[in-house]
């Protein structure tokens, strides 16, 4: 389903757009199932449920809490991406009282390399983007690492359905900062107006595109909708529609 945003006394026309930005975790590539699956197997691997911690969901559930908000700390500019990768793990032992660094180290390593190897997509994924490759240029906005993203679209298949792959590493700057949209235009050869984000964060995906003046899709099939977006989508099939 489509819900365009409601702007004066009527809704916005669907425009023409040739260029489509997507972003990459959580909207093409099923992080969330991809993550838990890795932390699954990493638990049982190293021996965790028998060091403290009470069994696998445990373990993911503060993974998760804790990656979000580095992640945050990465984005806004306060937290090198390696510090990221081993804290987060050495944040999750601690919280089972095992304090031991060489293990977080390893644990990195594991699921950095085990992770974008998965090759789990959101439903619908791969159905819409053949749809639509045929008739516009499509890219990718992430602000994942640069060595990371291109290993997931290796791994699902869809490596070479993008004309420009732009990590926030490559660009220097994360979404929401209108720089790293303009570096996106700049590579693709796009100009803002015929040009559509397609995200499931309201913040970096949704804000960020109408700080750069982009018109966006706000995939809402894990996140409460953003009323703000241009359109809003509760499954990726919902593009088709949108772009006729």
């Amino acid at each position: 389903m489509v819900h365009r945003t409601q702007h004066g006394l009527g809704l916005p026309p669907v425009k023409r757009y040739t260029h489509l930005f997507f972003d990459l975790d959580h909207t093409l590539w099923d992080f969330r199932t991809n993550s838990r699956e890795t932390l699954g197997e990493l638990v049982a691997t190293h021996g965790l449920i028998g060091r403290g911690v009470p069994d696998a969901q445990a373990f993911i559930t503060v993974f998760e809490e804790l990656n979000a908000a580095l992640w945050k700390e990465h984005g806004a500019g306060r937290m090198p991406k390696e510090v990221l990768r081993v804290l987060r793990f050495r944040s999750a032992l601690l919280r089972f009282g095992i304090a031991d660094g060489r293990l977080a180290s390893t644990l990195s390593v594991d699921y950095l390399v085990i992770c974008p190897q998965k090759p789990g997509l959101m439903p619908g994924a791969r159905e819409v983007i053949d749809a639509v490759r045929e008739r516009h240029r499509l890219h990718i906005i992430t602000n994942g690492f640069d060595e990371v993203q291109r290993v997931k679209l290796q791994s699902c298949g869809l490596h070479d359905a993008f004309d420009v792959v732009l990590t926030s590493e490559r660009a220097g700057a994360a979404k929401p900062d209108p720089r790293i949209f303009e570096e996106a235009l700049k590579r693709s050869g796009a100009r803002a107006e015929e040009s559509l984000m397609i995200g499931d964060n309201a913040e970096a995906d949704m804000l960020g595109a109408r700080r750069a003046g982009w018109d966006h899709a706000h995939y809402t099939a894990e996140t409460e909708p953003d009323l703000l977006a241009t359109y809003r989508i509760n499954h990726l099939s919902g593009l088709l529609g949108l772009l006729g």
